[in-house]
């Protein structure tokens, strides 16, 4: 059965409290906009929290009860951030612990245990999303092969918790600008060497844009390869196809990572760096932007990769999660005024990307 959510990495909240409190401010309000009996929350949980409900059946109980009363569903973890997401400053801190790390290996297996206890009684699986191996720097192969083992591990400990929930979890690693993971070749050629029956990729469709990447022959690459895809994200970059107009400045700001990628193949790890050295256009901005509105002329949006490839991948993968986190460090004539219209602009995404679904099984 296919699943349809919204990540709630937008929101700060990270104790049980603060997070069952996003569910009134945030979520109920979005269900209402949607009319629908049942919503998706593709839920992010800051490994503080995560170690604290991993270790307390009593919480996790209390966080079902609360789901369940409220009308909402959780098949899907976000297990990329660490923790801290909405910070001040992000940045590269979102790329550590990475892979090498066991910390990193706990945190997931931690996001596991608590998925088993929520998922609703008709999903067949839970998913998890993490970071692809770690930032592109600095890597070697003792690196790799640390990496190597830290996933084997995890795939030993998926397997046990799947068989004492009686229901699988399998872990994504979501291929990002910058990072060792960046294209769906490098995971066809990386994430190949892991056990594909718990691990393989999500597939953030922001990320697919940005390096220019073909969505058919994205998923072919990946299927052929043997690689699971194990949920998707539905997201939209920021494009522009003329650079040098100067309004790309409006959305330089010092919270998160906005990898640059020009259609020649030149690179920059952040939006700043990209308009200081000119990079030749035209180009597409790690920059979440909205589904359903267009950023202010001339820019636009990589919406239409995101249509054309979740056509491609609803035969493949049943996952679908809407992450849009950059709400609050849009431009301040497109950003949300307040919790009641960022919960009405999370709703008019969510309805774009259920028409893109429905548009797909056609």
């Amino acid at each position: 059965m296919r699943h349809l959510s919204y990540c709630t990495n937008v929101h700060p909240a990270e104790d049980l409290d603060g997070i069952i409190g996003q569910f009134d401010t945030f979520a109920s309000r979005i269900r209402s906009h949607l009319d629908t009996d049942v919503l998706g929350i593709g839920l992010w949980l800051a490994a503080p929290v995560a170690a604290e409900l991993a270790e307390a059946p009593d919480s996790r109980r209390r966080l079902r009860r609360e789901l369940d009363a409220r009308g909402l569903e959780v098949v899907t973890l976000n297990g990329f951030p660490y923790a801290a997401f909405q910070a001040p400053v992000v940045k590269h801190a979102v790329y550590h612990p990475d892979w090498t790390t066991p910390e990193r290996r706990e945190y997931t297996l931690n996001l596991a245990r608590i998925l088993v206890d929520l998922l609703p009684d008709r999903a067949e699986r839970g998913s998890i999303s993490t970071l692809p191996f770690a930032w592109r720097t600095p890597w070697d192969r003792q690196r790799e092969d640390v990496s190597l083992r830290r996933f084997d591990e995890l795939a030993k400990g998926l397997a046990d918790i799947s068989a004492a929930a009686g229901r699988p979890v399998r872990v994504g690693l979501e291929p990002e600008p910058g990072c060792v993971v960046e294209t769906t070749g490098q995971a066809a050629e990386l994430v190949s060497q892991l056990d594909s029956e718990w691990i393989g990729v999500c597939v953030d469709l922001a990320h697919l844009a940005c390096a220019w990447e073909d969505p058919a022959e994205a998923v072919a690459r990946l299927t052929g390869a043997g690689v699971p895809i194990v949920k998707v994200q539905i997201s939209a970059a920021l494009e522009a196809a003329d650079p040098s107009a100067g309004v790309l400045g409006d959305y330089v700001e010092p919270r998160f990572l906005h990898q640059t990628r020009s259609a020649s193949g030149a690179a920059a790890d952040d939006l700043d760096e990209a308009i200081e050295r000119r990079l030749p256009g035209p180009w597409r901005v790690h920059y979440h932007v909205p589904l359903h509105a267009a950023p202010a002329a001339p820019l636009t949006s990589t919406v239409a990769v995101t249509r054309r490839a979740v056509r491609e991948l609803v035969p493949v993968c049943d996952h679908f999660d809407v992450e849009t986190y950059t709400w609050g460090v849009l431009p301040p004539a497109q950003r949300p005024g307040d919790d009641a219209a960022l919960a009405a602009g999370i709703a008019a995404e969510m309805a774009v990307a259920h028409s893109m679904l429905a548009e797909a099984s056609r």
